[in-house]
């Protein structure tokens, strides 16, 4: 009782799932995906064993549709499954079953799948199928867009719940933990689409304060200031960014403007400046710039 899409991006090679449905936890039942594989998302009166065995099909060399096919031969009620498939060439397979509860359907385009079962209207899969088309940007947030496309249509007829998504890189490294690029659920919430976008926009600004970090590593300081400024916009709530940041910049001689950041975090919460002692304990940190630190935060502080 779900609406779908599992999708391949052409010019990544990224693999995504994304779920929305009136009923607890959908993550760890609908979406799944191991990077140069394939994704899967089974729904409907759920065989919840079709994920990991269509990823294990495609990582024996099936392909999507080859693996569907096994998939259902081995099944005691296909009639009531919904399944969808897309393998790493973006190769597409789906199945609706005749005894899905009704309204339920799917439509299929290059590299991608829309499915939904229970709906309030037959026209749920089409919208997220041409809302997919035109939205524009990364995998996730076309998939979002599809998923937004469908509730505006109505949905699942008995409401919302949960919602979750999945996606993986196109340049997979054998290690399926890096590979998992973006893994959010929202497990019971009033409006799940709406916090599945929260958390997309908090994980995207994860993301660039990781870039930040790497190019720091590799002396790329203009790289580094970009990408953190990009998580700094993108979560200027976030009082773990505004620390980290200014801790970045204080290790590369911006105490001034290290800070203004680090400030932000105490204003909240006075243990951040714990934390500063706690990474000298770790040689994180020099103890004379953690001092110093501390003296600027607590006048900057005491005149608030």
């Amino acid at each position: 009782m779900t609406y779908s899409i599992v999708a391949r991006d052409k010019g990544t090679g990224e693999l995504g799932v994304a779920v929305q449905s009136h009923y607890f936890q959908v993550g760890p039942v609908v979406p799944w995906a191991l990077a140069g594989v394939g994704a899967v998302a089974t729904q409907s009166m759920v065989n919840i064993s079709f994920g990991p065995l269509g990823i294990d099909y495609m990582r024996a060399g099936y392909t999507a549709e080859q693996a569907l096919k096994a998939l259902l031969a081995g099944d005691s009620k296909p009639e009531s499954r919904q399944v969808a498939l897309v393998d790493a060439s973006g190769n597409v397979a789906v199945h609706t079953g005749d005894k899905c509860i009704p309204a339920a359907g799917h439509r299929t385009g290059e590299g991608f799948s829309c499915q939904a079962n229970l709906m309030e209207k037959e026209t749920v899969w089409d919208a997220m199928h041409d809302a997919y088309l035109a939205a524009e940007g990364p995998l996730a947030e076309r998939m979002l867009a599809a998923l937004d496309a469908a509730e505006a249509e109505g949905g699942d007829i008995r409401g919302k719940q949960s919602a979750a998504m999945l996606v993986v890189t196109g340049m997979p490294t054998g290690r399926s933990w890096e590979d998992r690029l973006i893994d959010l659920r929202v497990e019971d919430a009033e409006d799940p689409l709406l916090e599945l976008r929260r958390l997309l926009r908090i994980k995207r600004a994860y993301m660039a304060m990781d870039d930040a970090e790497r190019a720091a590593e590799q002396e790329d300081v203009a790289t580094a200031a970009t990408r953190m400024q990009d998580a700094l916009a993108l979560a200027p709530e976030m009082t773990e960014i505004q620390f980290w940041a200014g801790y970045g910049l204080a290790q590369n001689g911006l105490v001034d403007a290290a800070c203004e950041l680090i400030a932000k975090a105490v204003a909240g919460d006075r243990r951040w400046i714990e934390t500063l002692h706690r990474l000298v304990a770790v040689d994180q940190l020099s103890p004379e710039l953690a001092r110093d630190l501390e003296a600027r935060l607590t006048s900057r502080t005491s005149r608030l």
